[in-house]
């Protein structure tokens, strides 16, 4: 009896280690004795349920188990422990690039792939789904009395002329915690040198860093800060109807776009059942259920001041340990500022 304890305690200790990384929310959609397969994603379920549930309408002998974690969890659980899932979702391109170009994602065949321009995907492994700016969230009653800004410039002006009232409370993302918010400063930068001259000026009003996007519009909501920089703009636009004081804005000088990129794992049990949920995910009716919450990807054609990161191995530069290391301790640097 006691050998069976400890053997049993083992399995269960293995099975846990197995799955460590962590989950930030997890449901199960379908009928409760239908087989399931299983999707990983740094997208919340919230958002991501109407398409699920259109995915599944016509497929009634199916379940679907979706797990949300953040992008560096979603990391670590397909790179280091090989968790088994059918389709990873990611907003950190450089990551799912990462996994991808090191052989954690196996090659599937796509219905609508000619519809997913060069730049969206890459080889036959990793695809993107939808594009979605990197926005700058104001509070209106924050912002009485002065002029929303429009670029980088101006916003740098804004903050520089107003330290009173903007000490403490700008936000944006913290890049040693955060997958997405790495990529989206390590893009800002490429695109413009100002981006320094806004971090050293944030930096001096003592910016708040966050994990994600929907802790920033929470405390703008709550009006525990007055700007929020680098939101996931469809995680913003979810919220606008019930937030009339936040404006949403995409600065005219330029907007990185990030593609919400997904794979089929290479270990995937029901790699068929994932592939064909991006496949519906590419298709006109998915792109169109996703469009209320998730941008599809032809609003690169509609908005000029849009910069798409594109879906190459020039994602992996900055992912470089001595790269990071020194990117990092600049960003630390100038948000040390006295």
């Amino acid at each position: 009896m006691r050998q069976l304890v400890i053997a049993t305690a083992l399995i269960l200790g293995l099975a846990q280690a197995a799955l460590g990384f962590e989950i930030e929310d997890e449901r199960r959609f379908g009928p409760e004795t239908a087989p399931e397969f299983s999707v990983l994603s740094t997208t919340d379920t919230a958002i991501f349920a109407p398409i699920i549930q259109a995915f599944l309408a016509d497929r009634p002998g199916i379940a679907l188990r979706y797990v949300v974690a953040s992008s560096q969890e979603v990391f670590r659980a397909i790179r280091e422990e090989q968790a088994p899932f059918d389709l990873v979702i990611s907003s950190a391109m450089d990551l799912q690039m990462k996994l991808a170009n090191d052989g954690f994602a196996g090659p599937f065949t796509l219905e609508f792939a000619t519809s997913v321009p060069e730049w969206a995907h890459w080889r036959d492994r990793l695809f993107g789904f939808a594009l979605e700016p990197v926005v700058l969230l104001a509070s209106r009653k924050a912002m009485a009395g002065l002029e929303m800004p429009r670029t980088r410039r101006d916003l740098i002006d804004l903050l520089r002329a107003n330290p009173e009232r903007f000490n403490g409370r700008i936000a944006t993302y913290d890049p040693h915690v955060s997958g997405a918010g790495y990529l989206f400063a390590t893009q800002d930068a490429r695109q413009t040198d100002a981006f320094w001259r806004l971090a050293e000026v944030m930096g001096r009003l003592n910016a708040r860093l966050y994990c994600c996007s929907g802790e920033m519009i929470n405390d703008l909501e709550a009006g525990k800060i007055a700007l929020a920089y680098n939101v996931v703009g469809s995680y913003a636009a979810t919220r606008l109807p019930q937030a009339p004081d936040i404006e949403m804005i995409e600065l005219e000088d330029f907007t990185v776009a990030l593609l919400r990129t997904g794979f089929v794992p290479r270990n995937a049990k029901s790699a068929a059942l994932g592939a064909e949920l991006l496949n519906f995910m590419l298709s006109p009716e998915g792109q169109a259920v996703g469009g209320g919450v998730v941008p599809p990807l032809d609003q690169a054609a509609l908005r000029p001041h849009l910069r798409p990161i594109r879906l190459d191995p020039g994602l992996l530069v900055y992912l470089d340990r001595i790269k990071r290391m020194n990117f990092l301790g600049e960003w630390d640097a100038a948000m040390t500022q006295p």
